[in-house]
């Protein structure tokens, strides 16, 4: 009886922080109110205020862990849809998804080695450029810390937001099938919905780019962990 009142006050009070933060978000648009931003911080608060133990929070927040493998699973739906066009454009993609990933992967471990960060901290920033479902799973293959990576992941995104549009800007990249993609690699699911405020086109890159960088990534960390 204890553990199911357990569960149910922390769901209760992750719906509803998030809920709360989601409307926030839409409400006035700006990309530092991601709710994963606010929401974290929120329920942080919360737990420092009532002197809740976070053991307690996280026993009773289980559920949501295991609904990342729905979450995951889910994304070849909008992948699938857009297959007509990832096979028009499937080398540009290609190019553009590897590289991307590979330039953030790479810019990690150097910046890692030059400052002399413990391994399991290089390990939670590997996948900070992956849409959050995946980077977390990634996260924990490699023995990184999951929550550090949650942090990284919306920080990098937020980030790439606000840079992003300015480079391509000061870069004079036109071209919509490239602005698309940048965003997707770079800031995931808010950079995908910002492309598609420029035009469909852009919108549907930065999807693929989104879920195809994830995938991308998911193979490399696979590999590394056989090799």
């Amino acid at each position: 009886m204890i553990m199911t009142g357990n569960i149910l006050l922390c769901t209760i009070i992750t719906v509803i922080s998030y809920l709360i933060g989601l409307k926030v978000f839409r409400r006035f648009n700006k990309p530092w109110l991601n709710p994963l931003y606010t929401v974290t911080v929120s329920i942080m608060c919360l737990l420092s205020i009532f002197h809740v133990d976070f053991t307690y929070y996280t026993s009773g927040t289980g559920v949501f862990s295991l609904l990342l493998g729905t979450a995951t699973v889910s994304l070849a739906v909008p992948l699938y849809k857009q297959i007509n066009l990832i096979k028009k454009h499937l080398l540009l993609i290609f190019v553009a998804v590897t590289a991307g990933s590979l330039a953030g992967a790479a810019s990690i471990v150097f910046l890692a080695k030059v400052i002399h960060l413990k391994q399991e901290m290089m390990f939670s920033l590997i996948p900070k450029s992956v849409t959050a479902p995946i980077a977390l799973s990634i996260s924990q293959s490699l023995g990184g810390i999951p929550a550090l990576t949650t942090l990284f992941v919306v920080t990098s995104a937020v980030f790439s937001l606000v840079t992003g549009p300015l480079l391509l800007k000061f870069g004079r990249i036109r071209s919509k099938i490239a602005k698309g993609l940048a965003l997707g690699t770079s800031a995931q699911a808010i950079g995908a919905n910002r492309a598609f405020e420029w035009g469909e086109l852009e919108g549907a890159m930065g999807s693929i780019a989104m879920i195809t960088s994830a995938l991308f990534m998911s193979l490399l960390t696979s590999l590394f962990i056989n090799f």
